[in-house]
């Protein structure tokens, strides 16, 4: 049996966690390596449920489990309350899935880092990209692309973007993101679908229109009424950035 005061410092972590602690922060929390070996031997105390992953047993099994579990070995020494964004945002599919919108299936943990960095997991997918350009948010305990950054993620890996329009659908639909935000995010891929350069407007039109959702009209007078705000703020930025949008 493990001693109390060994499974205080394992709980004192794993509560904040979902139940799940890493060898590194059991490790740090002055658990010893033989320790942890032999608690996680039978399964009793510790179930490993990643490499380098464990789950305190008796805890509830988290929803996203694997999700979850993947993010932790992202940055393995740090706890998930004291990380930054720098080290880590559940991105593209994996993000869908747990906003819960769109159909695509998260059959891999996607993660959009600031640094590159390798994984041996052929589950595990890693972006690199600024993060300080990244839109996101917090769902469920974890770090999340927003759904506007969740749609152009996609159409920048070239996903199919029926799939990717039933993504922004739900989305607004659940007030996740509302549309002059979505407008604005997919100005950059206006042209690779035959439309005019950076018109949002037009993609986002095209893009529900493949959903055919019955709040399609009421949501691009949104999103026209947001360019429109915009449009009228885009000389004073301009002479205050310097420089074009």
């Amino acid at each position: 049996m493990a001693h109390d005061s060994t499974l205080t410092r394992l709980a004192s972590v794993s509560e904040s966690q979902w139940g799940l602690i890493t060898r590194r922060q059991a490790e740090g929390a002055g658990v010893s390596r033989p320790t942890i070996d032999r608690l996680a031997a039978d399964g009793s105390v510790l179930e490993r449920v990643a490499h380098g992953v464990y789950r305190l047993a008796g805890a509830p099994i988290p929803d996203h489990l694997e999700l979850r579990a993947a993010w932790l070995q992202l940055a393995p020494e740090v706890r998930a309350w004291e990380r930054t964004a720098h080290q880590g945002l559940v991105s593209h599919r994996s993000a869908a899935a747990l906003y819960g919108i769109g159909h695509l299936p998260a059959d891999r943990q996607e993660f959009t880092l600031a640094k590159r960095r390798q994984t041996r997991r052929a589950d595990v997918r890693l972006h690199i990209r600024p993060v300080a350009d990244t839109k996101w948010t917090e769902v469920r305990g974890l770090p999340v692309t927003r759904p506007s950054q969740i749609a152009t993620d996609l159409l920048r890996d070239r996903e199919d973007p029926g799939a990717v329009a039933q993504i922004v659908a739900d989305a607004i639909r659940n007030a996740y993101d509302d549309p002059g935000t979505f407008a604005d995010a997919l100005r950059p891929f206006a042209a690779q679908f035959g439309l005019r350069r950076r018109d949002g407007v037009a993609l986002l039109r095209w893009l529900l229109d493949l959903v055919g959702d019955q709040d399609t009209a009421r949501w691009m007078e949104e999103a026209r009424a947001s360019a429109d705000r915009e449009a009228t703020q885009e000389p004073e930025r301009t002479t205050t950035t310097g420089a074009p949008r």
